[in-house]
């Protein structure tokens, strides 16, 4: 991940309601969740939501698709990983094994192999 990629991302998470909402989808798994299941969740109205799930899906934190005529939102696992991966680069001047459990964390997250 490129610094202009990873400040996008950061951003993106950089607000009450676009955080709660990406944590909501890490939680609810690789199936994701419907739209109007992720508003009544977060309380946050779907006028406002839609914003919010472009912005994420654009910094790439996110995945949508289509199932039916509902849009079901999931974590990007991947694309987390590269973020968490990009904030531990070079860890600790070169003493790796200071971020070892972190990085170990990372990799294990997400969609089961």
């Amino acid at each position: 991940m490129l610094l202009p990629e990873a400040v996008e991302a950061l951003s993106a998470l950089a607000h009450g309601h676009r955080l709660a909402v990406f944590r909501l989808l890490v939680r609810a798994g690789p199936d994701g969740m419907a739209a109007g299941a992720i508003a009544r969740e977060t309380g946050v109205p779907a006028s406002t939501l839609s914003t919010h799930l472009a912005l994420l899906h654009r910094a790439r934190l996110i995945q949508a698709r289509r199932a039916g005529r509902s849009i079901i939102y999931a974590a990007d696992f991947d694309g987390m990983r590269k973020l968490m991966g990009f904030l531990a680069a070079d860890c600790c001047g070169g003493r790796p094994e200071i971020c070892a459990p972190f990085v170990a964390a990372a990799q294990d997250c997400g969609e089961p192999a």
